[in-house]
């Protein structure tokens, strides 16, 4: 596995991360901070004639490059690209007057204390010549002991300090909204694949099946009815018709035109119609419903449809459809065998994520020996 934190490295492979890059990552990562502490002390003293303004105007001056600095060190502790958020600027001025107040010296501080014990062990017999050389040479060997101690010590703060920076820069709120439009991008361009999929074997291949079709047809009309030649044109005929017939099933697996043309109302009965299990339909929908509710819904419909005609052994089956305070309520039921479980790859888990890309939510009521309703809610904003 790939760390690409400092933190998932200590945390995750704690015993490994000391042959790695990250603790000198991280204490360059705390080094660094003398840069905004030196910028920060230099144009203090250079403002000191100003009295009380000094203190903003040093932040004026020393904040846009504290956050330049900030922003692109970030990247010894945490390989994660940064997403852009609206108030990016906001968010970097807020890390940067951090650093120029506090975080800099705290960081440096830290660092020199976390170094220093080690390294005064460690050199104990030349700092201090007088002492007996078993206590010097005693103390050299704690101090050799105690440097994976600090990387510990640095690698966690220093990973610690990057999280803190990141969650001002890029708060979770903000990359897991990001990530949830643009899985909605995902599904919206699917879906435009999916009808320009369909239009083409609608206008294309599909004519082209009726086409032929009606061409062996004709063929076999004066052809006798007695000969080889009408009976393989017959055939072929035959065949012509069947793979017409499958490619419509495909098309309307595809996309349904009917919820294009007539709305989800028609596109349930439809998809009910063809179901082997009989589908009692009962839709209440003043109009048309936005684009992305329908077309969800219809998935839910028909994918709940034919899980219960291959799994559930039901004799009868209902459909219903509604508006509540702004929110599409779907429920289809069967009384069937039940036991619908959504890790048992009925489908279910499937549904729940296309739901979660508008905002949808499923329940699920399966118990064994049933009856299994699923009802599903969509808002319609």
């Amino acid at each position: 596995m790939l760390d690409r934190t400092a933190l998932e490295a200590l945390t995750q492979r704690p015993m490994t991360f000391l042959g790695s890059a990250w603790p000198w990552r991280s204490a360059a990562y705390l080094l660094g901070s003398a840069v905004p502490g030196v910028a920060a002390v230099a144009v203090a003293l250079a403002t000191v004639p100003l009295g009380l303004l000094a203190v903003p105007v040093m932040l004026a001056l020393s904040v846009p490059l504290v956050a330049w600095f900030e922003r692109r060190r970030l990247r010894l502790v945490d390989g994660v690209p940064l997403p852009e958020v609206p108030d990016r600027r906001r968010r970097e001025a807020g890390v940067a007057i951090m650093t120029v107040l506090a975080l800099w010296w705290i960081d440096l501080i830290m660092l020199a204390f976390t170094v220093a014990g080690p390294v005064v062990l460690i050199l104990s017999p030349v700092v201090q010549p007088t002492t007996a050389w078993q206590i010097a040479t005693a103390a050299s060997v704690a101090g050799v002991l105690l440097l994976p101690v600090a990387a510990y010590t640095i690698t966690a703060w220093g990973g610690a300090r990057g999280a803190m920076v990141r969650a001002v820069l890029a708060p979770q709120g903000s990359e897991l909204a990001e990530v949830l439009r643009s899985r909605a991008r995902l599904v919206d361009a699917f879906e435009v694949e999916r009808r320009r999929i369909e239009r083409d074997l609608h206008d294309g291949a599909q004519q082209r099946l009726v086409s032929l079709s009606m061409t062996l047809g004709l063929a076999r009309l004066d052809l006798p009815d007695d000969s080889s030649a009408a009976q393989l044109v017959g055939r072929a005929h035959g065949e012509a018709k069947q793979a017409l017939a499958e490619l419509r099933e495909l098309i309307r697996g595809v996309h349904s035109q009917v919820l294009t043309d007539r709305g989800l109302g028609a596109a349930v009965r439809d998809v009910a119609g063809r179901s082997p299990v009989p589908v009692d339909v009962r839709v209440e929908l003043d109009g048309r419903l936005p684009a992305p509710v329908e077309v969800t819904a219809y998935y839910v419909v028909s994918e709940a449809l034919a899980n219960l005609a291959k799994h559930s052994r039901a004799t009868a089956a209902a459909v219903t459809a509604r508006v509540e305070g702004g929110t599409l309520v779907v429920e289809v039921y069967d009384d069937g065998v039940g036991g619908a479980d959504p890790g048992g790859g009925t489908g279910l888990t499937g549904l729940a994520d296309r739901l979660s890309v508008v905002g949808g939510r499923l329940s699920l009521s399966s118990p064994a020996g049933g009856p299994t309703l699923i009802r599903v809610e969509i808002p319609c904003g």
